[in-house]
């Protein structure tokens, strides 16, 4: 298919040519003709050039890697944990609770815990939030239990409630 469009190509050019050609005689105006023949080169030149073209398909795919992490009140990781409840905490004390974290993405991830947006904003420096996480990889479908423990200072004054949001990031 590919050479019979470039024959028919360049049948067109050379026919175009020769009667630019022949005309040029029959107007016996010789001195026009490197004229004509930069309108031929001009006029064929470009299609010469953007109607030759070849290609190649080559099939292809892959996976996007996708990170994906839980966080469930239950070990079947079937109840998601939209927040966690401290209860009532006292100066010095500490509490735990136990969750569970999934990677639901198709890749091995770390896992690392922040935790933000403290209200009242000096909370912060009282209350630490820690985990038994080993900094295992946790693998695609793979579960783990994680305890977290909040800690309140024994200095804390002037904090009757607080609020912060806590952030399981996956890395991968």
């Amino acid at each position: 298919m590919l050479k019979q469009s470039i024959a028919k190509m360049r049948e067109c050019i050379s026919y175009f040519r020769n009667y630019l050609v022949n005309l040029a005689f029959k107007l016996g105006k010789w001195r026009y003709l490197p004229i004509l023949v930069i309108l031929i080169i001009g006029i064929t030149l470009p299609y010469l050039l953007g109607t030759v073209q070849v290609s190649y398909s080559i099939p292809n795919g892959g996976v996007i890697k996708e990170i994906n992490v839980k966080v469930y009140n239950d070990s079947g990781c079937s109840i998601s944990l939209p927040s966690i409840d401290w209860g009532l905490l006292e100066a010095g004390s500490s509490k735990n609770r136990t969750i569970y974290v999934k990677n639901n993405g198709n890749s091995p991830l770390m896992l690392t815990l922040s935790a933000s947006n403290w209200i009242p904003s000096n909370a912060a420096n009282y209350i630490t939030l820690t985990w038994d996480y080993d900094r295992q990889p946790l693998n695609p479908n793979q579960f783990i239990k994680v305890v977290l423990m909040l800690v309140i200072s024994p200095a804390i004054r002037g904090i009757s409630s607080f609020t912060f949001d806590i952030t399981v990031i996956g890395k991968g």
